[in-house]
């Protein structure tokens, strides 16, 4: 028994010190908070979520394989490009950087192997594949976008910084992240390698990864080189200083933005389609790249209905709707193909 605990308390991480953080506009009584008020599911609640979890089968699964492709990456990175891996794993291009976010290569987000939400398709590409990274970006704590034994092995086998909200630097110290390689920052400051500009701003969410929530910041991360700029924005829901990011940082040549996973029981901390579409105006967004949808079962709705809400409302605006796996950016076509129609029709 000792053995089978053992990695999973090693992935919950650790408690950070509340005295590290107390001059943080966003830390309070021992916890973080989001600047606009926002609702929490409460006990009954969670009861019954979990009730209708375990009653939905298979409404959030796809009905057949998901298509996936290899990525096709350059020798060096491009001014602006980006590559989907699944859910809010994106190997972005800017300014001649290779910057990798919320990367997630585990089976399952959980801390435990064997019980969990599990993957809906592989990761396109081995961890071994990756090119040497200027940068990892981490918008959260949750485990569907920080994931530790992908942490331990990039730790490992690179060598760039993991940059990180406030209180993260706690959990990856544990994993063996050496401090030097930590980079941990508030909504507004910003972190610079040699042209990269890396910018946290404000997300709406909540972090926690079992007991204890909020005592770790959430994020999102503006991305400059080279004046090319890309906005990631992790897990939020919607919030007014979008507009805000938009007017000090954008317009952006590519907006990167959650689009499922959402319920009216969270629907502050989740953004749905429309709202991800109006967050993308107010950055002055270019093209927008859907993500947080398609790997993981982590809601009440279809596998596809966020994707197809989105194309449906999305009007003028620019959408890039690759397969995991497929690379887009100046110098390759955008694509735009909906590909996920023809999983929905091979299930039958």
């Amino acid at each position: 028994m000792t053995l089978l605990r053992l990695p999973i308390v090693r992935s919950l991480g650790a408690r950070p010190d509340p005295a590290t953080y107390d001059r943080s506009a966003q830390f309070r009584d021992g916890f973080f908070h989001n600047r606009q008020p926002s609702r929490m599911v409460e006990e009954a609640g969670r009861a019954s979520i979990a009730r209708d979890f375990a009653r939905k089968g298979n409404t959030g699964k796809p009905r057949g394989p998901i298509p996936l492709q290899t990525p096709d990456l350059p020798a060096t990175a491009a001014d602006c490009a980006a590559t989907w891996l699944g859910h809010a794993t994106v190997l972005l291009e800017v300014g001649g950087h290779w910057v990798l976010t919320d990367p997630v290569w585990s089976e399952r987000v959980s801390p435990a192997a064997r019980v969990g939400p599990r993957r809906h398709h592989p990761v396109p590409m081995r961890l071994r594949e990756l090119p040497s990274l200027s940068a990892v970006l981490i918008s959260h704590d949750h485990y569907d976008h920080l994931d530790t034994r992908t942490i331990e092995w990039l730790t490992t086998n690179q060598t760039m910084p993991f940059v990180v909200p406030l209180g993260i630097g706690a959990h990856l110290l544990q994993w063996g992240v050496p401090p030097e390689r930590i980079i941990e920052l508030d909504w507004g400051q910003a972190h610079t390698i040699d042209d990269l500009v890396l910018t946290c701003a404000e997300a709406q969410h909540f972090s926690g990864r079992l007991f204890t929530n909020n005592t770790t910041l959430w994020s999102s991360w503006v991305v400059e080189a080279n004046d090319a700029r890309v906005f990631f924005g992790g897990d939020t829901g919607y919030h007014d200083a979008f507009s805000t990011i938009g007017a000090e940082h954008g317009p952006f040549d590519l907006t990167v933005l959650p689009i499922g996973a959402y319920d009216r029981r969270w629907r502050d901390v989740h953004m749905d389609p429309t709202e991800a579409l109006r967050a993308h105006a107010e950055l002055l967004g270019g093209v927008l790249l859907p993500i947080h949808w398609a790997t993981f079962d982590l809601a009440f709705h279809g596998w596809s209905d966020p994707i197809e809400w989105l194309v449906r409302e999305a009007g003028d605006v620019t959408l890039s709707t690759p397969k995991p796996g497929e690379r887009f950016g100046a110098d390759s076509p955008l694509p735009t193909a909906p590909w996920w129609r023809d999983v929905i029709r091979s299930g039958g």
